[in-house]
């Protein structure tokens, strides 16, 4: 069962649809190669939230529409108030790196300045082959956010996010893929079948183990976790019942039938 809610193909808007469990959130501005307006910067967050409340919901994929992922930011926007549009995308990448469920970006053509942004606050990143990557502000005399940078610098290492950083130059999928940026690479007939097939495996597994493991994950430039949240985790285990299910599935030799969700952090 499909809910789609698409705006007149005209008008620069994000696009949400539900699929078996699998949420698509679609930057839509083609006339612009899906660059973010200051009003879908500040979409962001709101679409989030609806999708991460939805219960039918077990994972999110953040895609462009068409051939191309994101242009980055409308540079007209930069012209008239670069200051607050650069704060909406800082605010937009929070936004969805805090989101609690698994998050996949299926990068096909330019995923550039804040395409490129958004894409590495997803957890994971899968990109067509012929995919174009860059981290562009060096290229108008801005400065990336201290936030992104550092994110950028856990994906890549501090040596490739200065190359891009620094130059402003774009790379292919395939150096993307041997530093760390993208985690898989696929012909471009064969992108959207694959995304697909991963997005319904991890809406198949333990929504509890992703969503400790993501917190354990995205914490841990910051040291160890803390031991009220490792508590925390431990006392969701021992009640939710997951493990009874994942054992008693694999001896019964059958799939297991996860049920816990997130009430609350």
């Amino acid at each position: 069962m499909s809910r789609h809610t698409q705006p007149p193909v005209y008008r620069p808007a994000l696009l949400t649809d539900v699929t078996d469990g699998v949420a698509t959130l679609t930057v839509h501005n083609p006339a612009k190669r899906n660059a973010m307006t200051p009003q879908m910067w500040r979409e962001v967050p709101a679409a989030l939230e609806r999708l991460a409340a939805d219960p039918a919901v077990r994972v999110l994929v953040l895609t462009g529409w068409g051939e191309t992922f994101c242009a980055g930011a409308d540079i007209g926007a930069l012209r008239d108030g670069g200051e607050e549009a650069r704060g909406l995308a800082v605010t937009a990448e929070e936004a969805l790196a805090a989101f609690p469920l698994p998050t996949l970006a299926a990068v096909r053509g330019h995923c550039v300045g804040g395409g490129c942004q958004l894409a590495a606050a997803c957890d994971l990143r899968f990109a067509a082959e012929g995919a174009l990557f860059g981290v562009t502000p060096a290229k108008l005399g801005i400065v990336y956010a201290a936030s992104s940078t550092r994110r950028l610098v856990s994906l890549v290492g501090p040596a490739t996010a200065k190359y891009l950083l620094f130059s402003g130059e774009l790379i292919d999928a395939g150096r993307a893929l041997r530093t760390g940026l993208v985690d898989e690479v696929h012909p471009a007939g064969e992108l959207d079948a694959r995304v697909r097939r991963f997005a319904r495996l991890l809406a198949s597994r333990s929504l509890l183990t992703q969503a400790a493991a993501k917190e354990f994950a995205d914490g841990a430039a910051d040291g160890a976790p803390a031991p009220e949240r490792v508590a925390y985790w431990e006392r969701r285990a021992r009640e939710s019942g997951e493990a009874a299910e994942g054992v008693a599935a694999f001896l019964q030799r059958r799939d297991p039938v996860f049920t816990w969700r997130i009430t609350s952090r």
